[in-house]
């Protein structure tokens, strides 16, 4: 819109005398650091497309973030997936010093909540839902929730139970082991206070699950024709459910074929 000469609550708003330059500069750094903050939603830096620095960005990115790369393309989700960064982002809040295992399914890399780790307590003469809550400091209700049992009296048949941890402060500098708890049928982040984890105690057999879980990606690959790499892909952001994966695979494909692409 031209300028032009307007009268408001009498001021006479005049023309600038020089032509206005709508030059917009980087703002300086904050004050203690030096490097500028590449946004990783920048889709016009094309840098973006290079390993090396997508690599150096998701390195800083908390783990709820890494797991939203991963579904942004194949070329993030195969960086956003590589195991070293997303152990680094489990532990990095906690401050833990190791992670052990693998889990059945990627979804679990989404969450590093407090909820996500549990506590093993190898069970003794005398031991009580209402003791060890008291032990713990933790709700009976919660321990009850985690280890899914419907009354006291299932402590039992078991040789163990998954306390909820309550201090986070006991997480610090521990290791903790992925498991998939036959009980709880959950797959936890454990925490062993005392010793480390006994194989024969309420986790089932890991090849089996691995066997699985490489079943359904060869069925994929026959299904979607795509290579090892893509199937996983499609199984990862599908929340490793085989019918959504292929449903996602078709909408890709069709609209690959409305832009011209196929």
């Amino acid at each position: 819109m031209s300028w032009q000469q307007r009268r408001v609550d009498d001021h006479i708003i005049q023309p600038p005398s020089t032509p206005v330059s709508l030059h917009l500069e980087t703002p300086p750094p904050k004050h203690g650091s030096d490097v500028a903050v590449l946004s990783p939603m920048d889709s016009d830096f094309e840098a973006l497309a290079c390993k090396d620095v997508l690599r150096t960005i998701f390195e800083d990115l908390p783990l709820a973030d890494l797991a939203r790369a991963a579904c942004v393309c194949r070329l993030w989700f195969l960086l956003a997936s590589d195991r070293e960064l997303q152990t680094r982002a489990f532990r990095s809040p906690w401050k833990l010093k190791e992670v052990v295992g693998n889990p059945s399914s990627a979804a679990f890399w989404r969450d590093n909540g407090l909820g996500r780790f549990a506590i093993s307590h190898r069970l003794v003469r005398g031991d009580s839902v209402a003791s060890l809550a008291v032990k713990y400091s933790v709700q009976v209700m919660d321990i009850k929730r985690l280890n899914n049992m419907m009354s006291d009296h299932g402590i039992y048949s078991r040789e163990r139970l998954l306390i909820p941890v309550s201090n986070p402060d006991l997480l610090i500098g521990g290791t903790c082991y992925i498991e998939l708890d036959a009980y709880a049928k959950r797959e936890v982040a454990v925490l062993y206070l005392e010793g480390g984890p006994d194989p024969k105690v309420n986790c089932p057999n890991r090849a089996s699950s691995d066997q699985g879980k490489r079943r359904i990606i060869d069925s994929l690959k026959r299904s979607m024709q795509v290579d090892d790499g893509t199937a996983q892909y499609y199984l990862s952001i599908s929340d490793g459910d085989p019918r959504a994966a292929l449903m996602e695979f078709s909408e890709d494909l069709k609209w690959e074929r409305q832009a011209g692409l196929g």
